[in-house]
């Protein structure tokens, strides 16, 4: 019986049974949540074993492929390669640049990220290229370094006149790594069964709001590339059809596409196009000289490719269109050239290296980097590598079709798809705006914030509205720690319009970042709450009275400091400008704001220093309000903008979408957070210090950090073992 099954499985290609293992993988993941026993395993061990080759080849292919040629065929191929590789790149980049038509008209706004708030690192193409140690460039996995160091080889052994030998000899062992990745291949089912398995089975529903119209998008224009566009331009001017191409194509963009990686199949592509190369019959007047340096220009042109901007990664400029369009900040016709101009080069690099600098080019905002990652993780960076496997393909085959003197024009198929891929095109983009359009959006930035409840511990409390000052005095000359303990319940003061960390859910309930903390401590007090609605201006009054306990958080600065007493710091803020979406560029760098004699600011009052005002608006008006509440109210239209922390200002961006959050650049030091307490108790003080420095350091400051201020799920940080979701512990307000 198995005999027979294996037998029937061998007469199947091996392309069908990866796509057939693929669609099985992804059956069973949606079907349900849980990764199967070993699964994780095996698909991590596929795609470890297929990098293993990868760089090898890709170096031993240059090295090989570049030192059989003589000086002269490597200038006329070099002219060639750079003809068809810009005139396949404007083809590319035509289609990127009308994506746009599809999208619709929508509002967003998302929860604060540390993308918020970061600084773009500077791309440094030098470095980024030159390998100052080839062998940390091997080790590391640094391509662009890897591939310009396997070229000056090439070019080196090119110039030799003994090397006969030497190429005789790392032919072989090029040959050997071919072997071991066909072996590795034969798993390849197993492997992409894995790898879907898993794929289905963790992608999280919630990740795709707000993203369908990048996904789609970019679905559509790949599809419309690979599959129509490049293979339809290849087979009319070269002696290959149009079947003939994809046939040859298809394991290797069936593997991409389930791992994600087109540098992993690099081997696979090389190799399939020397056969399919190996049945053009030469030139006339040709030699067999000629027909073994074509033979050998897919072991020089793909692997280069990978590190060129082409393929898959110019999709990062679809992205940017896209990120441009979600926040606001269009990037116009007009600027399409500095769009091309900035964002290519950016792109030698890797597309996560690239987007924040391109986001920061066009001021978009940089949280809009985790929508990247995201749609990286579902889906695009699959369809990248299938974009980048075509777009290769068609430059090996183009590239060789010119060497071998076979350009065939095909007047039939010309006229055909002349008239046909433009409509298609055309239509595919346009159906798709109207499908857009025709879907019932509905912003739910505000819904999603509006319903948080508390994560971790809902400790019994009773909420004022305002403060009862007919309480019993008695107590107030106690030491904090013992009235507390007396009355059995903790009495903490918080702000009003204090978002995200003190605010009504949808239900009434007062819930928030420091309403969740000060649960904590009460709950170690062992004792209840009673919150106590205030305004900044009584905080003195009621502390320092004995009325409260404490108060929810205040930015550590020189007025707060020397007004109240203040706990060691708990959280950080990095100050930002709360602006309409169309003056975003107006806030960007700190040194112009500061410039600007006509712009006036507005600062709430718990964030607001005269001595700071003083010393760096020497030019812009500074205003103080009360509540930041006023600045989105029509009567305070003429404040340009609000000076806040970068986390509060995005929770209200949430409740008014038109509005974004800007970091200026240069960045500043973050402001800290702490807490105000009853003055003159320092055993409370101590306390309070110990207390945060245990939730500090055994992370639960981190999860409600990240569920309140961030917005992410509570399961996706409750592991404490992995530290990679503790990294984010900038904490800002």
């Amino acid at each position: 019986m198995f005999t027979k099954l294996n037998h029937l499985m061998s007469k199947i290609p091996s392309s069908s049974r990866i796509l057939l293992a693929m669609m099985i993988g992804l059956v069973l993941g949606s079907l349900s949540s849980y990764v199967y026993v070993g699964v994780n395993e095996l698909a991590n061990a596929f795609v470890m074993l297929l990098q293993m080759t990868a760089l090898p080849y890709i170096a031993l292919s240059l090295i090989v492929g570049i030192g059989s040629l003589s000086p002269l065929k490597v200038t006329n191929t070099l002219k060639i390669t750079l003809i068809i590789l810009m005139a396949l790149l404007a083809v590319v980049i035509t289609f990127i640049l009308l994506a746009p038509i599809s999208f619709p008209s929508w509002k967003s706004a998302d929860f604060y990220s540390l993308n918020t708030i970061s600084t773009t690192p500077e791309f440094d193409i030098i470095s980024l290229f030159i390998p100052t140690n080839p062998f940390y460039a091997l080790a590391n996995g640094l391509i662009p370094s890897v591939v310009l160091f396997s070229i000056f080889m090439g070019i080196g052994l090119m110039q030799v006149k003994v090397k006969k030998h030497t190429l005789s000899v790392l032919n072989g062992l090029n040959k050997a790594v071919v072997n071991v990745s066909s072996m590795v291949m034969r798993f390849a089912p197993v492997g992409i069964f894995c790898i879907a398995q898993r794929a289905a089975a963790t992608i999280n529903s919630e990740q795709l709001d707000g993203l369908q119209v990048y996904i789609v998008t970019a679905a559509v224009l790949v599809f419309l590339l690979t599959f129509i566009v490049l293979p339809a331009i290849v087979a009319t001017i070269t002696p290959f059809s149009y079947r003939q191409i994809l046939k040859s194509t298809r394991e290797a963009m069936i593997t991409a596409f389930a791992t994600g990686s087109f540098f992993i199949v690099i081997p696979i592509i090389v190799e399939q196009m020397k056969r399919l190369i190996e049945q053009m019959p030469s030139a006339e007047n040709g030699n067999k000289t000629i027909k073994a340096d074509v033979s050998n220009m897919p072991s020089i042109i793909v692997p280069i490719s990978f590190s060129l901007p082409v393929g898959g990664k110019l999709l990062a400029l679809l992205f940017t269109l896209f990120a441009a369009w979600f926040s606001g900040s269009q990037v116009n016709s007009s600027d399409y050239l500095q769009l091309l101009v900035a964002g290519i080069p950016q792109l030698f690099g890797t597309t996560t290296l690239a987007i924040p600098n391109l986001l920061d080019i066009f001021n978009v905002p940089s949280s809009l980097f985790d929508l990247f990652l995201v749609a990286e993780n579902i889906i695009v960076g699959r369809l990248s590598a299938l974009l980048s496997v075509i777009f290769s393909v068609s430059l090996v085959l183009l590239i060789a079709t010119s060497m071998l003197k076979k350009f065939t024009f095909k007047w039939r198929s010309f006229s055909l798809y002349l008239t046909i891929l433009p409509i298609i095109s055309i239509v595919a983009f346009v159906a798709l705006r109207f499908t857009f359009d025709a879907i019932t959006y509905q912003y739910q930035g505000y819904s999603k914030f509006i319903k948080r409840d508390f994560m971790l511990l809902d400790v019994k409390a009773k909420v004022l509205a305002e403060p009862e000052l007919s309480v019993d005095k008695t107590m107030l000359n106690l030491p904090v720690l013992a009235r507390i303990t007396q009355r059995g319940f903790i009495r903490v003061g918080y702000f009003r319009d204090d978002l995200p960390y003190s605010f009504h859910n949808n239900e009434g309930k007062l819930v928030g970042f420091d309403i969740e903390i000060i649960n904590l401590l009460a709950d170690d007090l062992g004792v209840s709450i009673e919150f106590v609605r205030i305004y900044h201006n009584q905080a003195k009054q009621l502390l320092s009275s004995g009325y409260l306990d404490m108060t929810t958080g205040m930015p550590v600065t020189p007025k707060n400091m020397k007004k109240y007493t203040l706990t060691v710091p708990y959280s950080s803020q990095t100050m930002a400008f709360l602006v309409k979406e169309e003056r975003r560029k107006e806030f960007t760098d700190w040194q112009n704001i500061f410039a600007q004699e006509d712009l006036i600011i507005g600062i709430p009052e718990i964030f607001y220093s005269e001595n700071l005002v003083r010393r760096y608006f020497k030019n812009a008006t500074a205003w103080e309000i009360s509540t930041p509440r006023l600045f989105f109210k029509e009567k305070y239209q003429h404040i340009d903008a609000m000076l806040f922390g970068a986390a509060t200002a995005s929770a209200w961006t949430l409740i008014n979408p038109e509005y974004t959050v800007i970091v200026p650049k240069p960045a500043r030091p973050e402001l800290s957070m702490a807490f105000a307490i009853n003055t003159d108790d320092n055993a409370f003080e101590i306390y309070l210090r110990n207390w945060i420095f245990m939730m500090q350091k055994n992370y639960t400051i981190d999860q409600l950090f990240h569920y309140w201020i961030a917005g992410k799920k509570p399961n996706t940080f409750l592991d404490l073992s992995k530290k990679a979701n503790v990294q984010e512990t900038s904490h800002a307000k």
